[in-house]
């Protein structure tokens, strides 16, 4: 494995419309962003990890959950509205500057994605790694095929009609085509060189990092809220019979 520098950013602002306070809410008795903290600490190609965050409570919590909080994010950079790419410069200029940690990889850890482990972090990062030529790695997971564009109906008066004009053996599910969508995304990892020249996070060359549907569950409202907590619960269980 080439020896490059890798950088982890948790995005983590306080504010949230769908669930309060979401990023620390409990989930399966602990904080949500606790789970990331723990993918982090699992993995094993992580050199340095930092929680982004205008929240002095997220700040305190994630410290004590053994990550790196060196800094309170501007309020210009904490809006509903704000993207994420200056959010994502900010910190990566910032421990440049005072860190004087230049990474060759960025992975950005949302922590809407629970059931996200270190396992799966190192596997992204490694096909970074692997295919030289790729700007990023993105993880994303099957559409379920009711859900395909090929499905979709958007109604017009009275009745509906297929989204898309189509033959109709493409109704049968066998016959669709395979889509992907991003899973939340519960994994970013884009090269340095990306986000400073193409100021994208993405860039021109995405390798897809396929997780399962059941992985892949992104937190939005409460009831991704229960059935995350219910899976992890579950996960947890399993650990205890190993």
């Amino acid at each position: 494995m080439v020896n490059l520098k890798v950088l982890a950013i948790i995005p983590a602002r306080g504010g949230s419309k769908g669930i309060p306070r979401k990023n620390i809410a409990l989930c399966a008795d602990r904080p949500l962003i606790a789970w990331t903290a723990d993918a982090v600490h699992q993995s094993e190609l992580i050199d340095y990890c930092i929680v982004s965050s205008d929240d002095v409570e997220i700040i305190t919590l994630t410290k004590g959950f053994g990550i790196n909080a060196p800094f309170v994010r501007p309020d210009v950079l904490s809006q509903d509205e704000t993207p994420a790419l200056p959010v994502i410069m900010h910190a990566v200029d910032w421990m440049e500057t005072h860190r004087d940690f230049i990474a060759d990889i960025i992975v950005l850890l949302q922590p809407t994605s629970p059931l996200r482990t270190g396992r799966h972090i190192d596997e992204a990062i490694k096909l970074l790694i692997e295919n030289a030529e790729a700007d990023s790695v993105v993880s994303v997971t099957d559409v379920p095929h009711q859900y395909s564009p090929l499905s979709a109906m958007v109604q017009k008066s009275k009745y509906v009609v297929p989204w898309q004009s189509q033959n109709e053996n493409r109704n049968l599910r066998q016959l669709k085509p395979k889509f992907l969508a991003r899973n939340g995304a519960a994994i970013y990892a884009f090269r340095r060189s990306c986000l400073k020249e193409k100021n994208s996070i993405y860039g021109d060359k995405v390798c897809p990092y396929y997780m399962s549907n059941k992985e892949s569950i992104d937190i939005d409202s409460l009831f991704d809220l229960k059935i995350c907590e219910m899976l992890l619960k579950e996960r947890e269980d399993s650990k205890g019979l190993l």
